[in-house]
């Protein structure tokens, strides 16, 4: 085989695998062979005969070259169909990947149970897999055992999968402690503009670590003997900053105070995950954190990762805009509280069923919630997010949609992203009429007379989430291409919205 046919079977077998949402090690065990050897397969770099070939196609099930191909996939919604039945809020996309960066930090076995096996998840699993990590899923569930090498292997990451995640950026916090000088590649993800690494570098700078970004990668290096002598002021308020400067702390021995830390559901996690690690955190939930880190932490941990808050505010819009009655249950509540009352006020009717109960991590609080379909109206006021207990950046995108449901007409002012408001706009395409103010403010009238279309899949998740439910309302077949940002953070959406009722298809273009 010539090296370019190598390369475009190894693209075709990678892009199956993930399509059948395995792990490269995972795909090793089925083959009876090593990571390293399917590794070298997706890069091209592996001779192929066709005994292998047909082993990987009954691995994947189906036929490498004439089914897995590189197409993307995409979405055939019948839309214009209420939905009903009952529904569970999966675990955290956000807790996941942080967790997931946890496990680098720990010398001994960590499982994550209940785990969102999903293509974020799938490409941090890649990552490690690829420095040495030992990643294996549980028979028969969704728990994840991760056991570290001896030293990480960070030459051999694979640079394919840490590109296509902003979540490689959250390495740098654990590694900091394990190499005074190590490279990162750039970090990807949703095209969401040029989100500055800026109050990553400031907050762990504290811990020694200078990095300069050129030519595709974070080159760092750290000096051990730099310490916090004072608290750390994170110049924002940013989930994933507060994160790395957990991750840092959590091995240094002796008290670090984080000011102006996020107290959002994902880093609540985290904290509780570090606990059981050994580490001492005074003001979860709080602005202020107080971390008594520990000098190593060389223990078997399990954590269960709780429910996912922005899940849940997609299965709210999916009921609002389709006039659907759904119970969904498992919500957490501490971090819906805020959208809840904004559409009590636009006339949203709904019921808490039973008690309040707690997650398995113990410390969640979670509620059922049955939705009443009826009409909206749109706020008084414009909608906007702020950091939590405030309305959460990533739930604003559903309530375009929402708003192009109600009577009446609502401006979102998206502040934090350079263009997620520009990509709104492919709303009007299903006859929305969504107005552009400026790259972070859009206008939405009303009482909007949905119609089926075909429209290419934004490259940001919840703004392609929201287009989903928009088609959904849309009466006739509408299609969205290219779904892989869906999959990133969510679950088998389209079977679990399937089960409520609706009616959505996946195809690959022939």
């Amino acid at each position: 085989m010539t090296d370019d046919y190598l390369s475009r079977v190894g693209t075709l077998i990678r892009d199956a695998r993930r399509h059948k949402k395995l792990t490269q090690n995972e795909l090793a065990e089925a083959l009876q062979t090593s990571q390293s050897a399917v590794a070298r397969i997706e890069q091209g770099k592996q001779n192929l005969s066709l005994e292998t070939l047909a082993r990987i196609s009954e691995a994947l099930d189906t036929e490498v070259v004439a089914v897995a191909s590189s197409t993307p996939l995409n979405l055939r919604i019948k839309g214009g169909r209420k939905l009903s039945g009952e529904i569970d809020v999966r675990t955290s996309k956000n807790a996941a990947v942080a967790c997931l960066c946890a496990t680098l930090l720990n010398k001994g076995k960590t499982t994550l149970r209940n785990l969102a096996r999903i293509e974020e998840v799938n490409r941090i699993t890649e990552v490690l897999t690829s420095i040495g990590v030992k990643t294996r899923w549980l028979p028969d569930s969704s728990d994840l055992e991760i056991i570290p090498p001896a030293r990480f292997d960070l030459g051999a990451m694979d640079e394919t999968a840490a590109r296509r995640t902003r979540t490689i950026l959250m390495f740098l916090g654990p590694l900091l402690h394990q190499f005074d000088e190590f490279q990162l590649p750039n970090a990807g993800g949703c095209d969401l503009g040029s989100r500055t690494v800026e109050p990553h570098l400031y907050a762990l700078r504290a811990f020694g670590l200078d990095v300069v970004a050129t030519h595709g990668y974070y080159h760092a290096k750290v000096d051990p003997s730099v310490h916090p002598t004072k608290p750390i002021i994170l110049t924002e308020r940013g989930d994933t900053v507060t994160e790395n400067a957990l991750f840092a702390a959590a091995l240094h021995e002796g008290e670090t105070v984080i000011h102006n830390a996020s107290p959002n559901y994902m880093v609540q996690d985290l904290c509780f995950m570090l606990e059981k690690f050994g580490v001492r955190i005074e003001g979860v939930g709080t602005t202020t954190l107080r971390v008594h880190g520990v000098k190593e932490i060389n223990q078997d941990v399990e954590y269960h990762p709780s429910e996912d808050p922005i899940e849940a505010m997609t299965l709210v819009a999916a009921a609002v805009v389709t006039e659907s009655e759904i119970t969904i249950r498992r919500v957490p509540i501490e971090f819906m509280e805020i959208e809840l009352t904004l559409l009590e006020g636009m006339g949203m009717k709904y019921e808490i069923e039973g008690e309040e109960y707690t997650s398995a991590n113990g410390k969640t609080r979670l509620v059922d919630i049955t939705t009443k379909p009826g009409p909206l109206t749109a706020p008084k006021d414009k909608i906007h997010p702020m950091p939590f207990p405030g309305l959460n950046i990533d739930n604003l995108p559903f309530f375009a949609v929402i708003a192009a449901y109600a009577q009446g007409t609502t401006t979102l002012h998206d502040w934090v992203y350079e263009n997620r408001a520009i990509y709104l706009t492919e709303l009007n395409s299903l006859g929305a009429k969504v107005h552009l103010m400026d790259p972070h403010r859009v206008m939405i009238e009303g009482n909007t007379r949905w119609r089926a279309a075909e429209v290419m899949s934004p490259p940001a998740l919840r703004p392609a989430v929201v287009i989903l439910l928009a088609m959904l309302a849309a009466p006739g077949v509408s299609v969205l291409r290219n779904i892989y940002v869906i999959d990133r953070g969510y679950e088998e959406l389209d079977t679990r919205l399937n089960k409520l009722g609706a009616d959505i298809q996946t195809f690959r273009d022939i």
